[in-house]
């Protein structure tokens, strides 16, 4: 399907800024965070999607008072969208070349406890190539456009164009308000969460509905966008969450309290890399990362 993406826009007025606009409503949610997020107006993003059914002949998203939602047609066009700008940020990369830095994107926590041991370890053996983190809410952490080297991982990434290495593992944490009655205990099982709505981001959040059910957990679920409008959301008690252990080592908030779950499963964290372009310092990047997992015993011992 996305070759014919290519094929259309020979034969069409299909432009990048529109399959970006489709994107962009999708993962927002709104035209006017699409706006936001592309940096336009929403009359100009109304007009890319316009123009981009236009083109194609064909509805792709369903457009009501409460909110917008991708026809079956546009769920098929996202798709191959999406892998033609990731295509077009890679060659924009290649062609630019190394920068004077090495970008780790990442969507919630970097390397959680280990990112600040991690940053100073690469400054003394790489001292003219700063290692920094960049945060994006996207699936690829950043990785897929173009404003990331390498990505970090905490859910599986099934696209073929991408390699990975598993780095370690972080304990999972249940985050509730602080005046919530749960918070008053160090530790906390699946089974406190039961009654409870818990927030997910189905994006980039390493809880999802299969998981909750497969853990026998709570099936009310809010659906948020991003860390910030979840730990909103968790702070006014309007829900309860569960995340690695990065982000409750990153992402204090007032009003949120984080508490280890003791029986739920472990989450691996991996770096991710484009197949065809490798870092040239990956070797040195993995061998640190997987070092300070292990130092803390935060990687299985048969890894």
């Amino acid at each position: 399907m996305h070759m014919l993406l290519y094929l259309y826009a020979e034969r069409m007025d299909l432009q990048l800024h529109q399959l970006r606009a489709l994107v962009a409503v999708h993962r927002t949610g709104t035209f006017t965070d699409a706006a936001a997020e592309i940096g336009v107006s929403q009359a100009a993003v109304s007009r890319s999607v316009a123009a981009l059914e236009a083109a194609l002949g064909v509805r792709v998203l369903r457009r009501t008072t409460r909110q917008v939602s991708l026809t079956t047609t546009g769920a098929r066009v996202l798709t191959s969208a999406q892998r033609v700008l990731d295509e077009v940020n890679h060659l924009r990369l290649i062609a630019t070349g190394p920068g004077g830095e090495l970008r780790i994107g990442y969507a919630w926590g970097a390397f959680g406890k280990h990112t600040r041991t991690l940053q100073r370890q690469w400054s003394t053996a790489h001292p003219d190539l700063p290692l920094v983190m960049v945060q994006s809410n996207t699936p690829t952490a950043g990785l897929s456009e173009g404003i990331a080297d390498l990505a970090i991982a905490r859910k599986p990434l099934a696209d073929n164009r991408f390699d990975a290495a598993m780095i370690g593992v972080e304990a999972r944490y249940a985050a509730v308000a602080t005046d919530d009655v749960l918070a008053r205990r160090r530790t906390l099982r699946l089974r406190d969460l039961s009654r409870r709505t818990v927030a997910i981001d189905t994006l980039t959040g390493t809880t999802t509905p299969e998981l909750l059910q497969s853990l026998g957990a709570p099936a009310r679920i809010r659906s948020t966008r991003g860390v910030d409008e979840w730990l909103t959301l968790i702070a006014a008690g309007q829900a309860v969450g569960m995340t690695s252990e990065a982000t409750a080592n990153q992402n204090p908030r007032p009003g949120v309290a984080y508490r280890a779950l003791k029986d739920a499963p472990p989450i691996p964290v991996s770096l991710v890399w484009w197949s065809d372009d490798p870092p040239s310092q990956l070797a040195d990047l993995l061998a640190l990362a997987c070092a300070a997992f292990q130092a803390n015993k935060s990687l299985p011992p048969s890894t």
